[in-house]
């Protein structure tokens, strides 16, 4: 189902939709108009998951255990030590 909505353009905004039909790559202005609506609602829907994503990664976060600075640090030093030594890179 279509519906007819009047709407308004800037001038540069209305030659480059002008401009991508006279390229053949949409047969009508409301054509180009209808893809920049689709492209936006994929857009803001994207957004939406990573955005759903973000918040279930932060309270798993929340619910583990508070790591402090200074304990994060022993350990990347433990793993890098580790690391150095594995691939004989320990001075």
């Amino acid at each position: 189902m279509t519906v007819k909505s009047s709407i308004s353009l800037s001038g540069r905004q209305h030659a480059f939709a002008k401009a991508l039909v006279a390229k053949g790559r949409y047969p009508s202005v409301s054509a180009v108009l209808q893809q920049g609506v689709e492209l936006l609602r994929r857009e803001m829907e994207a957004e939406e998951v990573e955005r759903q994503a973000l918040a279930e990664i932060l309270a798993e976060r929340r619910a583990g255990t508070f790591q402090t600075a200074v304990r994060l640090d022993g350990q990347l030093s433990r793993m890098l030590k580790s690391k150095r030594r594995a691939h004989g890179l320990d001075r």
